[in-house]
């Protein structure tokens, strides 16, 4: 039995070229069998690379291995991935319901927060899912009552200062 060569750590794909051992290069990475064979071999900039497909690639080629990037990823490279979604997001106006799912999983509050406001920011409202509407509408809320307060606040510190004689 042959032993199969092991894939070369750098490569150039269509005048483009691209370095596991430094990362350099593979936000331009667009082949996603280099991916997956850079997730069997645990490679250091897989963040990176999941980033180049959300740039290089559609959403149904890249979501898989965003998502997958979400699980495997360890805590302090985990962000790339949720990055990768908001630039799907952005970049395409949609998303898959695996990176849906992904997002509604991880939740507001963690490495997932930039990735739901780019998703609620550029992704069409009749797009969203149920429970991103509901995020939506709370942050549309959350919002306004935040400005109608700091206006309140300010009418109110404008007419204190009258009061007290100390015009600003």
């Amino acid at each position: 039995m042959a032993l199969k060569p092991a894939e070369p750590r750098t490569r150039r794909r269509m005048g483009f070229s691209y370095d596991w051992q430094s990362g350099e290069g593979l936000s331009g990475i667009d082949d996603p069998a280099a991916v997956d064979a850079a997730f069997e071999r645990g490679e250091e900039h897989l963040g990176a690379a999941v980033i180049g497909l959300a740039l290089t690639c559609s959403p149904d080629v890249a979501s898989p291995r965003i998502v997958r990037a979400m699980r495997v990823l360890d805590t302090s490279r985990r962000e790339f991935a949720f990055t990768a979604a908001g630039i799907v997001a952005r970049t395409h106006g949609d998303l898959t319901p695996e990176l849906y799912a992904a997002l509604r999983t991880e939740g507001p509050g963690g490495v997932a927060a930039n990735a739901i406001k780019d998703t609620l920011t550029f992704v069409p409202f009749r797009k969203l899912p149920l429970w991103f509407k509901w995020r939506w509408l709370r942050a549309t809320v959350g919002d306004t009552l935040e400005g109608w307060w700091l206006r309140a606040e300010d009418v109110v510190g404008d007419a204190w200062r009258v009061v007290r004689g100390r015009r600003s």
